[in-house]
């Protein structure tokens, strides 16, 4: 595992080539922002948006979803995987907003994670994008590359998002779009694209092919 100061380095170039990352996922407000980044598990951001463009022009708020209907809301996001079941934990979760806090979100940690569907990471990427919070959210890109580029010599998310959160906040604010961004256009899992990686000469690992 790299020092705090080798892995600020790689950080910095990915800050210089992109200083403000921002999601690909399209939303209007915080429920909006929660219910792509809940739809986004195992399914590409691409998909997401192109299910969303219509559900979220109907349903935007708790209430909205929740008078659209699961079998509505199932025919808008039929083809995104796990469809169903998380059709049901985004009706479940809207009756909770709408019964338990007036159909708002609150900037509260324990009350989102107890939110049907919405785990630590779910919760790390909505109070990072939407309150820029320095969280540190753990998905498959970040898990692969902290390995990769020894930034983590744990095999877990909660092993990597530990190790990763003894970075500073400055870095930790957009850690998770820069390792994303990279993992999804440079560093793919099946075929890096080592010639065109800003990072190269970081890069240890015995797939590298340049």
């Amino acid at each position: 595992m790299r020092n705090i100061t080798e892995t600020c380095q790689i950080l910095d170039i990915f800050k210089q080539l992109d200083p403000t990352p921002k999601s690909e996922l399209n939303y209007h407000n915080a429920y909006t922002l929660l219910i792509a980044i809940v739809l986004s598990a195992q399914s590409t951001d691409k998909g997401v948006n192109k299910a969303t463009a219509e559900l979220f022009k109907i349903a935007d708020t708790p209430q909205k979803m929740l008078d659209l209907g699961i079998d509505k809301l199932k025919e808008h996001i039929k083809t995104i995987g796990l469809y169903n079941n998380k059709a049901k934990n985004i009706i479940e979760l809207s009756r909770k907003l709408v019964e338990e806090n007036n159909g708002e979100i609150p900037h509260n940690r324990e009350f989102v994670e107890s939110l049907p569907g919405v785990g630590r990471k779910t919760a790390n990427v909505l109070f990072n994008v939407w309150w820029k919070e320095p969280t540190v959210a753990v998905d498959t890109h970040v898990l692969r590359l902290a390995q990769r580029l020894e930034l983590s010599d744990n095999n877990t998310p909660l092993g990597v998002e530990a190790d990763l959160n003894l970075l500073p906040d400055e870095y930790k604010l957009h850690l998770n779009h820069w390792l994303v961004l990279f993992g999804r256009y440079t560093c793919k899992a099946q075929k890096p694209n080592c010639a065109n990686c800003p990072i190269t000469k970081f890069c240890h690992s015995s797939d590298k092919n340049i």
